[in-house]
């Protein structure tokens, strides 16, 4: 039998849109900080947020391009339980 081959285009077909090598969603949330950032400061040092920002993402989105919606997902889905502080976990037992 013959071993399985890593096609490029699947691999560029599965990944989400990608903008200046972070993931979209990233992107626009990054843009917003910023703009925020600047809106309230009024200082030009937000650029300087936006690029360490944006490099944190870049690294973030070279091992798991879909990080952000999977830690998205996992907030909304799995809060927090009340003895999260004795457990330091998600346990549901006393």
């Amino acid at each position: 039998m013959a071993s399985l081959e890593r096609d490029i285009v699947f691999s560029a077909l599965t990944r989400p849109q990608m903008f200046a090598g972070v993931s979209y969603s990233f992107f626009v949330l990054n843009l917003v900080i910023t703009t925020e950032m600047f809106l309230i400061t009024k200082s030009y040092w937000a650029i300087v947020t936006a690029v360490m920002l944006h490099a944190f993402g870049y690294m973030m989105c070279m091992r798991e391009p879909r990080w952000l919606d999977l830690w998205i997902q996992r907030v909304s889905r799995c809060p927090r339980v009340p003895n999260f502080s004795h457990w330091r976990c998600n346990s549901y037992s006393p």
